[in-house]
């Protein structure tokens, strides 16, 4: 049997107990009285339709915002305060049941819309194909075989940097956070930061909703692709990454091309570039051609015009000769080298010079008739 005991000793033991029996507990029930105070700290209420438990914590243990009349779970520490009773110390909030989840994913989403976090204008482009990629996932999952096999099929040689993590749970939130801060935080960063997992249960695919993702997703300074394998819901991060796939299989066909297409592509462009090529020196030859007959042509003419010419040049310079007209029987008359035109300057007892076709001779003028 125990020793009588005051209150704060009973308080004391009672917490060495709760800590060695119970040194934390998971609880599922409905929210109620949900409150929080100067921004901090937040108080609540789980029951069902027999109890009631009270709980209290941080802020930032929160998934999201939260409503009354919501169906969570949450994990934490059991405690008898000396003054305010007992209660548990909040250290994992869950949204539990597809309805609780949809909730407050619901609120969430509207929260950081309002935000701006999903606008259409924040998005980047991501390089395409990048040299080196950041990859956050699970190395135990089929998300980093699948995305790993189908890039390296597609394209190879590239630098793919993961940081493993958990993709459900509790510290699947957190870790993913770390992740994403560690990338940006390098000198060097990759190209683009891959956050992928395969398929999984709702409350499973809650982490990639998670406020804390959502917003380092968002805040990443790394063009972010977000690849959730499920196609029925679309995760808050995905909302925010510049671009979502809907497999790590498609994720790696979104980052890189197929080299075999590419190279096909290449042997067809190369193909049809000789038969370009072949028909340029085709139409270039018969140009050549085309160009040299008519070039002959224009020679040809140009050089007839100019005989023609010439010629026609020569029958006028052998009609101008002044020696035709003399062999035709005309003379020329000079009186002192002046050809005589008019009988006004010649007198009696002139000498002139008579220039016939054949020669000439000088006469003595010795009558003038006019």
């Amino acid at each position: 049997m125990l020793p009588d005991l005051s209150v704060s000793e009973f308080v004391a033991l009672f917490n060495q107990t709760l800590e060695f029996a119970y040194p934390n507990v998971t609880i599922i029930g409905e929210l109620a009285n949900f409150r929080i105070s100067k921004n901090k700290w937040l108080y609540f209420d789980l029951k069902d339709d027999e109890a009631i438990v009270r709980f209290f914590g941080s802020v930032y243990v929160m998934p999201g915002p939260l409503e009354d009349g919501m169906l969570i779970k949450v994990r934490g520490a059991p405690h008898l305060h000396p003054q305010y009773g007992f209660s548990i110390t909040v250290q994992s909030i869950t949204p539990y049941g597809e309805g609780a989840i949809k909730k407050a994913a619901s609120l969430l989403e509207a929260k950081l819309r309002a935000e701006g976090l999903f606008a259409p204008d924040r998005k980047r482009f991501l390089p395409y194909p990048p040299e080196r990629i950041g990859l956050i996932t699970s190395i135990e999952s089929a998300a980093y075989t699948d995305f790993v096999k189908v890039i390296s099929d597609r394209w190879g040689g590239l630098e793919i940097e993961l940081i493993d993590v958990q993709v459900q749970g509790e510290q699947a939130p957190e870790q993913i956070v770390q992740a994403i801060t560690a990338f940006n935080g390098l000198a060097e960063p990759p190209d683009v930061l891959v956050i992928t997992r395969g398929g999984g249960s709702t409350e499973d695919l809650q982490v990639y909703s998670a406020e804390s993702v959502t917003r380092a997703v968002a805040n990443s300074r790394i063009p972010t692709l977000v690849a959730i394998g499920h196609e029925r819901d679309v995760s808050l991060s995905e909302l925010a990454a510049d671009q979502r796939a809907s497999t790590p299989s498609n994720a790696a066909e979104l980052l890189v091309p197929d080299r075999t297409q590419i190279l096909n592509e290449l042997v067809s462009m190369g193909n049809n570039l000789s038969r370009s090529v072949t028909d340029i020196l085709a139409d270039a030859k018969s140009w050549i051609i085309d160009q040299q007959a008519s070039l002959q042509q224009l020679v040809g003419q140009t050089f007839k015009n100019t005989a023609d010419n010439v010629l026609l040049r020569g029958r006028l310079l052998a009609v101008l000769d002044p020696q035709t007209p003399l062999k035709r029987g005309y003379a020329l008359v000079r009186k002192e080298g002046t050809i005589l035109r008019k009988m006004a300057g010649l007198k009696l007892d002139d000498i002139v010079e008579v220039e016939m076709g054949d020669g000439q001779f000088h006469a003595k003028v010795e009558a003038i008739e006019r």
